[in-house]
């Protein structure tokens, strides 16, 4: 595998973990000639990769940062000859799941020494790719903290108004109960489940082999439900408009989404014997 590194480190990462991004590059910077880039912006972040050249990329960063990459050289048509590396700052989710290591050293260490591995992903009639799961509905959101309130210096009785009212317990924040869906979904051209049987939640994972997994949570009164299992190349789900989460973007809402398994279509580097 070659020497020649491109390290394009996203700028969530330098906000969200500055320690693990001076490791990350202390480490690949030991091991390669590794050509450092810092975009700013998306925009910037295309044209690194873009003209990388011989060099193989690494990108520094979490889950969207990884998955922007991955739709970046999709789109392009050259997915399927650049091995990708991810060095996980920030949300370390996605990475996990796909075999990376989580600690800045050992995902760097696997950049260097690590194996590149033919992995599946989903690709949906929009032609935008999906690396993990993806969840129907999303998952509710918390409601935002309160802004904290400015304490006037030139007047007691609202300085006085604002300690009584900081004093008082704060409600906790609620998580909206996840409400029914009505969905039709389609494995492989034949139903798992219809709009007459409303579900909770639907997951749709890349598995092995061409093959997408897919999980079912009908909604249950009292006893939880089973789970409806199926596995197969396509998944099309229609019904009332839904939102769905896929590798931390949140999409949405549509009528009618569909996926198809592309087998083997990229390749990350995940540390040898994995």
């Amino acid at each position: 595998m070659s020497e020649q590194l491109l390290v394009i480190i996203d700028p969530a990462a330098r906000q969200a973990d500055g320690e693990s991004v001076r490791i990350a590059k202390d480490v690949l910077s030991a091991g390669a000639a590794a050509k450092l880039c810092l975009p700013d912006d998306p925009e910037e972040f295309a044209r690194a990769l873009g003209r990388r050249g011989s060099r193989r990329p690494v990108v520094v960063g979490d889950g969207r940062a990884l998955a922007r990459a991955v739709a970046l050289l999709h789109r392009q048509g050259e997915l399927g000859g650049c091995a990708l590396s991810v060095v996980p700052v920030g949300d370390t989710s996605l990475a996990e799941s796909l075999g990376v290591p989580g600690g800045a050293v050992a995902a760097a260490r696997a950049v260097l020494d690590g194996t590149a591995r033919r992995l599946d992903l989903l690709v949906d009639d929009g032609d935008d790719v999906v690396l993990g799961a993806l969840r129907i509905p999303s998952a509710p959101v918390r409601p935002p903290a309160a802004a904290p309130v400015p304490i006037s210096a030139g007047r007691p009785w609202y300085r006085s108004l604002v300690r009584t009212l900081a004093a008082r317990p704060a409600r906790p924040a609620t998580v909206p109960a996840p409400s029914a869906a009505r969905l039709r979904v389609e494995v492989d051209g034949q139903p798992v489940v219809d709009t007459d049987q409303p579900v909770e939640a639907v997951s749709v994972t890349p598995g092995t082999a061409g093959m997408a997994s897919v999980e079912v949570r009908p909604m249950s009164v009292g006893a939880e439900a089973t789970p409806l299992l199926a596995s197969g190349r396509t998944v099309t789900v229609t019904g009332a408009e839904f939102r769905y989460r896929a590798d931390a973007v949140v999409s949405g809402p549509v009528r009618r989404r569909s996926w198809r398994v592309a087998e083997g279509a990229w390749s990350l580097v995940l540390p040898a014997g994995h």
